[in-house]
C-alpha cells in the first residue's frame, strides 16, 4: 500500500503545481573553496535584479528537467541536481500566479558567459546573497538551502 499513497502524494503534488498559471524551475548552485561555501546568484538587466538561476518551464518536461535546463541556459554550468528545495509562489510582474521549485546544485562543467537574460554571474557568501537577492521569497529559498546544508 505504501505504493498507492507515494502515487496518491505525487498526484496530489501534480495537482497542487497545475492550479499554476506559470510553472517554473531552478537551482542554488553552491561549491566550496576551502571551508568557505559560496554561492551563485544573478543579475537580470531585463528586471534589474539579484536572484537564483531558474526560468519557465516548457510544456513537455519535467520541472526537474526545466531547472537543468533553465541553469544552463542562464549560467552555462551543466549542473547535478541534488535535493528539492522548498517551492515559492507569488504573483508574476503581469499578475499571473507563478510556482518555482529549486534544487539544489553542484557544478559538473561549463563556463558563464553574459547573455540577454543574465548580464552578471557572482559566487558570494551565504551572507552576502541574504543581503543582495532582491527578492525575500528568494531569501527563503537561501534560508532553506542553508538548513539543509547545516543539516549534514
Amino acid at each position: 500500500m505504501a505504493g498507492s499513497r507515494e502515487t496518491r502524494e505525487n498526484n496530489d503534488q501534480a495537482d497542487e503545481i497545475a492550479i499554476f498559471d506559470v510553472r517554473a524551475a531552478g537551482g542554488v548552485i553552491s561549491r566550496y573553496v576551502g571551508t568557505d561555501l559560496e554561492l551563485v546568484i544573478v543579475h537580470r538587466p531585463r528586471y534589474d535584479d539579484w536572484t537564483f538561476p531558474k526560468g519557465k518551464a516548457e510544456s513537455d518536461e519535467t520541472d526537474e528537467q526545466t531547472a537543468h535546463r533553465e541553469v544552463l541556459e542562464e549560467t552555462g554550468f551543466d549542473c547535478e541536481l541534488g535535493e528539492e528545495l522548498p517551492s515559492v509562489t507569488y504573483r508574476d510582474h503581469k499578475n499571473r500566479s507563478k510556482i518555482v521549485r529549486y534544487w539544489e546544485m553542484t557544478i559538473r562543467s561549463g563556463v558563464f558567459e553574459a547573455n540577454d537574460e543574465v548580464d552578471v554571474l557572482e559566487w558570494v557568501s551565504a551572507a552576502e546573497a541574504g543581503e543582495r537577492l532582491t527578492y525575500d521569497h528568494d531569501v527563503d529559498v537561501l534560508s532553506a538551502f542553508l538548513t539543509l546544508v547545516s543539516e549534514r
